[in-house]
C-alpha cells in the first residue's frame, strides 16, 4: 500500500480503541469498517457499494477451521449493516463455481449456487457482487460508489485522466472497462489484478471503485484516501472550468417553496398512475443549479451512468419546461399532465425494445425524478424515505455528470474507455466528456431477473402504505389514536393540532411506531381559513399531497351557573363545529382536483346529534348539522373523494372535552359517589362505566373504538361507503335512527 497522507476532504473516523476491543472479531470489525465508510454519502450512497473480509472460522461440521466469506447481504446499507446483515459462505466452494461456469451468456444461473454454498446456518441472501469479492485475492475489499471515482468511470477520457491522477499521486489504479455485475465481471477483475502485480484498486468504467488492503483497518484507509485524493484531482479541473453545465439558463425562483407546494399535487397525481407514491422535493445549490443549467435537458435524457443510481432513478428523470422568469405557476401545472404521457410513451418504448420472452412484466412507467428550472428536484418512493433518497442518488448523479465535464479536454474519441471491445463503443452516448450506459445495458441491469428477484423478496406493503393522511384533533383522545392506528398500518401522518406540544408528542409516539420520516405535527386552529390551509401546505410540503384527512376536533361549551351560554360560545360552538367542517373541506379540495386519485374524509359527529337533550344545545345542535354536512360534502366532492362520519357516544377516556372539573360535574349531576383523591382518570372511568349502562352492550365507548371505526372509513374496504355516519354508542337505542 501506499504512504498513507493526510485528507483534504474526508476524515479518518477509525477509532484504534474501540477497534481494539473487537479484536480477533473479523466480523465485527468488518460492521464497524462497513459503517464508518457508510457514514459519509461522499464516499458511498445509501444501500449502495459492498464490504467484505475473508476469515478463518471453525466448520460446524468438523470443528477444522475453514476459509468463509462474510459479503454484504444483498439489499443491505453499509452505513447501518450489522453482523447479522453479512451473507457468509465457504470459499473453496466459490472457487469450484469457476469451473462449473459455462461462460457470459449463463453467468445468471451462478446465483442459484450461493445458496448452497452457504456458511453454517447463515441464510441471507447473498449479492450478485459476491465473487467479485471472493475472487479478488485480498482479505478485505471495498467496493464503493464515490460521485469522484464514478465521475472518472464515467469519463469519455476516464481512462487517460485516471493514468494523469496515478502519475499525480503516486497511485497504482486499474481501469476495468463497463460490464454488469457479475460472474463475468468477477472474472475479469481477477484477471486485471494478477496481471498488474502491486495494484492498489480498480475503477470500473461507468460504474465504482474496487479497493483492497491486508487488514482491516488498511482497507479503510486505502478506501478513504483514494477517494479523497479523487475528489482533490476532480475539484482542481472544476477550479479551472467555467460555470457548470453550460452556464446558467434560469436562476433560482425567488418563492419557489411555494411554487413546489402547489404543483406537487399534480405532479404526485401524474406519476401515481399505476402505484401511488410520495414526494420529497429539494431546492438545494446542486439541484437548483442543475435544474436552472443550458444543459440540463441534454443531461438529463442520458440519464444516470452508475448502476446503483438508475435503479433508483429510472433510466432518465422527466424534465419540465418551464421559464420562471416569464411563465407562471398555471401555466407550468398545465405542462404536466401531457410532459407525464410523453414520458411514460418513451419509457413504454424504451422497455418494448429490449425486452425479451424471458424479461419480467413493465413496471412503473412513471419517473421517479422531475426536474423543473428554477424550483430544483422532486423524487417519489412508495415513502417518504424511498422518495428521498431517490432524490439524493440524482443528486449523486448530478456530481457525477459535473465532474465528467470538468474533466472535458476536448479530445474525445471512439473507442470510448467504457467499451469492452471496440465495436461496442458506438453504443456509448457521450455529452461534454459525460459518458451514460448504453440503453440497452442499462435495461438488462433495470429489468435484470436477480433485480426482480429482490424485489419478490421484499414483504407486503402495509394497508395504508403510500397513504398520506392529515389528522387535525390529533393531539388527544380519538385522534390520538387514529394517528396511531394509521402509523401502524403505514400511512404517513400528519398530527395537527392547536395543542402544538401534544400534537408534536403523538407525532413522536407515531414516529416510534413507524419511522419518524413518516410523520410530522403542525399547530392548526380550525375555526380560521389561513390556518386550514397551511396546514394543507405543510402536509404537501412534507409528503407530496393528501389522500385522507380526519377531523375529530370539537368543543362543548361550558354554561354559566344560571345554565345559559353567552352568545359568543354559542356562536364559537359552531364556528368550530360546523364551519370549521366546511372550510377543511373547502380549503383542501383543490388538493384533491389536482392529484385525481381517489381520497377519503372523515369527521365526526355525535350521538347527540339525534338525541335532545337539556343544557347541551349548542354542543348537540352543531353536530346535527355535521351530519348533514356529510352527506352534503359527499355530494359536492364525489366520485373521488368519499366523505363519511361516526357518531360515538360521549367519550370520556382521553378526552379534553373531560377535564377534571367538567367530570366532578357530571359525577355530582348522578349522583356518583367519588372521592378527591381519585385520579382524573379513576374518576373518567366511574363517568363512562355510568354512561355504558344506558347502552345495550353496556360497555364504554373507548377512543380505540372511534379511531378502528374511522380507519375502517379511511381505507379501501370502505371503498363503496359514503355520505353516511356510523354510530359508535355502544347500542344507544335513544339514537336509533328514525
Amino acid at each position: 500500500m501506499p504512504e498513507i497522507k493526510e485528507t483534504t476532504q474526508l476524515k479518518d473516523l477509525w477509532n484504534e480503541a474501540e477497534a481494539q476491543r473487537m479484536s480477533g472479531n473479523e466480523l465485527a470489525l468488518l460492521r464497524y469498517r462497513s459503517n464508518l465508510l457508510g457514514a459519509d454519502l461522499r464516499i458511498t450512497n445509501f444501500g449502495g457499494g459492498n464490504t467484505s473480509s475473508k476469515m478463518e472460522l471453525p466448520d460446524p461440521f468438523t470443528g477444522r477451521p475453514v476459509r468463509v466469506l462474510a459479503v454484504k447481504g444483498s439489499g443491505g446499507d453499509i452505513g447501518s449493516i450489522s453482523e447479522s446483515g453479512f451473507a457468509l459462505l465457504y470459499m473453496d466452494r466459490l472457487e469450484q463455481l469457476k469451473e462449473l461456469y459455462r461462460g457470459e451468456e449463463y453467468e445468471d444461473e451462478m446465483v442459484r449456487y450461493y445458496p448452497l454454498s452457504a456458511f453454517g446456518e447463515n441464510r441471507v441472501a447473498a449479492s450478485i457482487d459476491t465473487p467479485l469479492h471472493a475472487f479478488l485475492p485480498f482479505d478485505h475489499v471495498d467496493h464503493l460508489h464515490p460521485d469522484w471515482a464514478i465521475a472518472l468511470a464515467a469519463s469519455a477520457n476516464g481512462k487517460r485522466k485516471l493514468d494523469e491522477f496515478n502519475r499525480e499521486f503516486g497511485r497504482k489504479i486499474l481501469w476495468v472497462p463497463w460490464q454488469r455485475p457479475g460472474f463475468e465481471l468477477a472474472l475479469m477483475i481477477e484477471r486485471a489484478v494478477k496481471e498488474n502485480r502491486g495494484a492498489e484498486g480498480l475503477i470500473l468504467g461507468g460504474h465504482g471503485l474496487f479497493t483492497w488492503g491486508t487488514t482491516q483497518r488498511e482497507c479503510y484507509l486505502n478506501s478513504v484516501h483514494t477517494i479523497d485524493q479523487m475528489g482533490e484531482f476532480i475539484q482542481k479541473h472544476q477550479s479551472k472550468k467555467g460555470p457548470l453545465f453550460g452556464g446558467v439558463e434560469y436562476g433560482p425562483a425567488q418563492n419557489r417553496k411555494n411554487i413546489a407546494t402547489k404543483i406537487l399535487p399534480a405532479l404526485r397525481g401524474v406519476v401515481s398512475s399505476n402505484k401511488g407514491v410520495v414526494a420529497h422535493y429539494t431546492d438545494n445549490e446542486d439541484a437548483l443549479t442543475f435544474a436552472g443549467s443550458k444543459w440540463a435537458r441534454e443531461l438529463g435524457s442520458l440519464g444516470t451512468s452508475c448502476p446503483d443510481h438508475f435503479l433508483r432513478t429510472r433510466v432518465c428523470p422527466l424534465f419540465l419546461s418551464w421559464n420562471p422568469e416569464k411563465e407562471d405557476v398555471s401555466v407550468l401545472k398545465a405542462r404536466i399532465q401531457d410532459a407525464a404521457v410523453g414520458y411514460r410513451a418513451a419509457y413504454k418504448k424504451y422497455y418494448d425494445a429490449w425486452a425479451n420472452a424471458d424479461s419480467p412484466k413493465l413496471r412503473d412507467s412513471n419517473p421517479s425524478v422531475v426536474v423543473v428550472p428554477g424550483l430544483g428536484l422532486f423524487g417519489f418512493g412508495k415513502n417518504k424515505k424511498e422518495a428521498r433518497i431517490t432524490t439524493e442518488f440524482f443528486i449523486n448523479a448530478i456530481h457525477v455528470m459535473a465532474g465528467a465535464n470538468a474533466l472535458d479536454d476536448g479530445d474525445v474519441s471512439h473507442p470510448l474507455p467504457q467499451a469492452r471491445f471496440p465495436e461496442q463503443s458506438q453504443r456509448f452516448t457521450e455529452f461534454h466528456n459525460y459518458v451514460a450506459l448504453p440503453p440497452s445495458d442499462a435495461f438488462r441491469i433495470e429489468y435484470w431477473a436477480l433485480e426482480e428477484a429482490k424485489l419478490q423478496r421484499m414483504p407486503a406493503e402495509a394497508e395504508f402504505s403510500r397513504k398520506i393522511a392529515l389528522v387535525i384533533g390529533g393531539a388527544s383522545g380519538i385522534g390520538r389514536e387514529v394517528a396511531l392506528l394509521l402509523g401502524r398500518k403505514g400511512a404517513h401522518v400528519v398530527v395537527a393540532d392547536f395543542d402544538q406540544q401534544g400534537a408534536k408528542r403523538v407525532a413522536d409516539e407515531v414516529g416510534a411506531l413507524a419511522s419518524p420520516e413518516m410523520v410530522a405535527h403542525v399547530t392548526v386552529n380550525l375555526g380560521a381559513s389561513e390556518s386550514l390551509s397551511s396546514a394543507c401546505e405543510f402536509t404537501i410540503a412534507q409528503f407530496g399531497g393528501i389522500d385522507i384527512i380526519v377531523n375529530t376536533a370539537a368543543i362543548y361549551p361550558v354554561a354559566a351557573a344560571d345554565g345559559e351560554l353567552s352568545e359568543a360560545q354559542w356562536a364559537q360552538t359552531f364556528l368550530v363545529n360546523v364551519t370549521g367542517n366546511y372550510l377543511l373541506a373547502r380549503q383542501t379540495q383543490w388538493v384533491f382536483k389536482d392529484q385525481g386519485l381517489n381520497a377519503a374524509m372523515v369527521l365526526t359527529s355525535s350521538a347527540n346529534a339525534v338525541v335532545p337533550k337539556k343544557g347541551s344545545e349548542a354542543y348537540d345542535i352543531s353536530k346535527t348539522a355535521l351530519s348533514h354536512l356529510i352527506r352534503e360534502l359527499s355530494v359536492k366532492l364525489g366520485p373521488h373523494v368519499r366523505v363519511n362520519g361516526i357518531a360515538p357516544a360521549t367519550v370520556v377516556a382521553g378526552s379534553t372535552m373531560f377535564p377534571r372539573d367538567r367530570v366532578i360535574q357530571s359525577l355530582e349531576k348522578y349522583k356518583i359517589a367519588f372521592k378527591d383523591s381519585e385520579s382524573t382518570e379513576e374518576l373518567r372511568d366511574k363517568l363512562a362505566n355510568f354512561y355504558a349502562q344506558r347502552t345495550l352492550t353496556k360497555r364504554p365507548i373507548l377512543p380505540q373504538d372511534c379511531a378502528a371505526a374511522i380507519v375502517w372509513l379511511a381505507g379501501d374496504q370502505s371503498a363503496k361507503t359514503t355520505g353516511h355516519v356510523i354510530p359508535v354508542d355502544g347500542g344507544l337505542s335513544e339514537a336509533f335512527l328514525r
